[in-house]
């Protein structure tokens, strides 16, 4: 049986800027029916990526390419002007696309994203959690197969990180492909079928998550009367993966403290204690990444006129 074609397939990909670029050499492809993740800091390249698949930025070299399929986006800013009812907001794009979108389709993702009860508010009473759900709400009028979403999780607690991953989960099932960027791992980790890591516009990881907690193990650390002799018990029985601290603790990695404690007897070795020492994701990525030396935005002086944001292209066939 032949492989489904996939359905993002980047190659080559660089947007340079005079200052310098923003995007080297990046490639990688999505599987049709996964959620894949660019993460990394600010300034690492996540959004030059996901604006040139949309199709809002020209490339300097290589090429982003995504399938026949109807796609949605989902930037940041949100694009939402704070005076618009929700409904009306979805109004809006949908007279603005294309092939135009019935009133009925504005209706169905109301409440496909649970805002059909707050149809009538205003979006500057929203909550950041209903912005974000009125956001994708607006990627999803065309019906897309495929979605491609801004840091879709920032700011969001828990429970709404729990209704996005279940909804994007709903979505791939379908045979729908889901591509989102983050500047937090630990955020998207369990939502993605496929990492790709990002450090000052190239790419420094790209694998599955299960890969990367491999090569990142959590550890017990033990203070040993003898690390070294505990440590060389320990590799006969396996767990080769055991590092002397420069403490002089012994941070060993996917043996249990059951083991570890009998690898001590057979040593003769006295412990004085064993602690996990779990690894946050955002501590991995703090390791493989380097942080963006792009200078903050300038906020606009008090009082200055801030004009309400427009339509943007997100959630237009493209």
């Amino acid at each position: 049986m032949t492989a489904a074609k996939p359905a993002l397939v980047v190659r080559g990909l660089s947007k340079r800027y005079e200052l310098g670029p923003a995007v080297e050499n990046v490639g990688f492809s999505v599987a049709t029916g996964s959620t894949a993740a660019v993460v990394g800091p600010a300034g690492a390249g996540k959004t030059t990526i996901l604006r040139i698949l949309l199709g809002l930025l020209e490339p300097s070299s290589g090429s982003a390419e995504i399938g026949p399929s109807p796609v949605g986006g989902m930037l940041a800013p949100r694009g939402l002007h704070p005076a618009r009812a929700a409904r009306d907001h979805l109004l809006v794009y949908a007279a603005a696309a294309a092939a135009g979108v019935p009133d009925a389709r504005v209706d169905a993702v109301l409440e496909a994203v649970g805002l059909d009860t707050a149809a009538r508010v205003k979006t500057g009473a929203l909550s950041v959690g209903q912005q974000t759900r009125l956001a994708l709400a607006t990627a999803l009028l065309t019906d897309p197969r495929v979605l491609i979403l801004d840091e879709p999780t920032e700011g969001l607690d828990a429970a709404e990180r729990g209704w996005l991953h279940d909804f994007l989960r709903r979505h791939t099932r379908r045979g729908g492909t889901v591509l989102l960027s983050s500047a937090s791992l630990a955020a998207v980790v369990a939502m993605a079928d496929q990492l790709i890591v990002m450090s000052e516009g190239a790419v420094v990881y790209q694998g599955t998550p299960a890969k990367l907690r491999r090569n990142h193990p959590d550890r017990l650390v033990v203070a040993a009367s003898t690390p070294v002799a505990l440590a060389t018990v320990l590799a006969a029985r396996g767990y080769t993966d055991a590092v002397i601290r420069p403490d002089g603790r012994l941070a060993v990695a996917e043996a249990s403290e059951a083991e570890v404690r009998d690898a001590a007897k057979a040593a003769g070795v006295r412990l004085d204690s064993v602690t996990p020492d779990p690894i946050h994701p955002d501590r991995v990525l703090a390791s493989l990444t380097k942080p963006s030396r792009t200078a903050a935005p300038m906020l606009p002086a008090p009082g200055a006129h801030t004009p309400h944001p427009q339509p943007t292209p997100y959630g237009i066939p493209r």
